[in-house]
């Protein structure tokens, strides 16, 4: 029999992540490397077990990942986006929990598009009277 495998997405600014989870010991690996090594801050890697600790499954899956655009803030945002949705296939009994957390809300804020006369979105070109 095929181990049983839980797909979800997460997205956050111009990241996003697919996630896959399978029952093992724990181990997250994002883009073929160990989270240690992949995320130097240590609020970003508690950001990612965020939704594993909640739901006290944090040593009952492997986490794979492949995260691509962003950068790391974002980048671990989608992963705890996409690793709440793939729990929630594992067992929607999760749902609640997660729910009440925010971790299932796909976080709507993105950057401000330049407009047209202005140096940035909202910075204006300096004034002179004379």
């Amino acid at each position: 029999m095929a181990k049983a495998k839980f797909y979800g997405t997460g997205r956050r600014k111009k990241s996003v992540a697919r996630v896959y989870l399978t029952a093992g010991t724990g181990s997250i690996t994002i883009n073929g490397r160990d989270i240690d090594e992949y995320l130097g801050l240590e609020t970003l890697k508690v950001i990612v077990r965020q939704p594993l600790v909640l739901t006290e499954t944090d040593g009952k899956f492997d986490v794979m990942v492949n995260v691509k655009g962003g950068g790391y803030t974002g980048q671990a945002g989608a992963i705890r986006h996409g690793i709440s949705r793939a729990l929630l296939e594992a067992d929607a009994d999760y749902r609640p929990a997660l729910k009440k957390a925010g971790y299932l809300t796909r976080d709507p804020r993105m950057k401000e598009r330049k407009k047209y006369g202005l140096k940035a979105a909202r910075r204006a070109p300096q004034f002179s009277k004379r």
